[in-house]
């Protein structure tokens, strides 16, 4: 039993999709109909770069979302695979809308407009350089839920990602970062500052959830039967109602990806295929539970040696 995962940001990088797009027509009109959609040349800067625009918040979501889309396309069309008999689709923080757009849940269009105002969003929603995350390795959620407590008088920070066993991502204010670390370093505890313009998944972001709230509830959701797993309850979405309450919720709330890999595995799920740049979700899973199959699917060639 296989599910399908979508990456989330990180996974950029300049030429990703190239594959696709000169092989595949299909790709080529997506790509069209992402730069009329948004009004910018995003497949210029997703082929050619420059880096540092790619790296934009604002650009990197639509674009991870738009080479993901297009991988999945490819091996429904093109290569006829029954991509609707995965036991669920998720994904990791954007990956999410990759998902559910991959679910008919919500059209492409309207998917990648909102990922372009969520990634400005989440941008803008605190001044350049006032905050920032921290991964940390080889500790226990538990561990580290314990030590904010304890500090929580003396600096604020939450946890925006529990990825993996041993790799937690918090968030904050540069200031209560740095008192972290220091803190951190006192009980030998292995971390990295992480290289974002923003503290993601966390209540610094509390603006981009009140334009997020705006933008999501004009738009027309379907209902669908392919089940997505949720970041922000790592369960199983129930109807089209509680997914735009949960991507309103995920903004400033954990993403819970070691939970929701457990969720998947623990109803069956063997095999998890990984579908747009990278492979960094192949990774994380793996160190979850290294019984499992992963896949990983950004060149033709993934697809031609997939079997499902």
């Amino acid at each position: 039993m296989f599910s399908l995962v979508f990456p989330g940001q990180g996974s950029q990088k300049i030429g990703m999709g190239k594959d696709f797009f000169e092989n595949y027509d299909l790709v080529k009109d997506l790509f069209k109909q992402a730069d009329e959609t948004l009004g910018i040349n995003l497949s210029k800067i997703i082929l050619e770069g420059p880096k540092d625009e790619l790296d934009l918040t604002v650009n990197t979501q639509p674009a991870i979302f738009l080479i993901s889309y297009s991988i999945f396309q490819v091996m429904k069309k093109e290569f006829n695979m029954d991509l609707d008999n995965a036991k669920y689709f998720a994904g990791h923080s954007l990956g999410e809308y990759s998902a559910l757009c991959a679910a008919n849940y919500l059209d492409f269009s309207d998917t990648i407009k909102l990922l372009k105002i969520r990634g400005d969003a989440m941008q803008n929603s605190v001044p350049k350089g006032e905050g920032g995350m921290l991964a940390i390795l080889g500790s226990e959620i538990e561990i580290i839920e314990d030590l904010l407590n304890k500090n929580k008088n003396d600096f604020t920070a939450q946890i925006a990602n529990d990825n993996s066993e041993g790799q937690i991502v918090l968030s904050g204010r540069n200031s209560d970062i740095e008192k972290l670390i220091k803190v951190l370093k006192s009980k030998n505890v292995k971390n990295i500052k992480l290289p974002v313009s923003a503290p993601f998944h966390c209540e610094l972001m509390n603006n981009a959830t009140k334009i997020m709230r705006n933008e999501i509830e004009k738009l027309n959701f379907q209902d669908s039967k392919n089940k997505l797993v949720s970041n922000v309850t790592a369960k199983e979405i129930k109807n089209k109602e509680e997914l735009k309450i949960l991507l309103i919720d995920q903004i400033e709330n954990r993403v819970r990806w070691r939970e929701s890999v457990v969720h998947m595995i623990n109803n069956g799920v063997n095999n998890f295929i990984e579908i747009g740049p990278g492979k960094v979700l192949s990774g994380l899973i793996k160190r979850i539970d290294k019984n499992v199959k992963t896949n990983t699917i950004n060149q033709t060639s993934d697809i031609k040696d997939l079997k499902l």
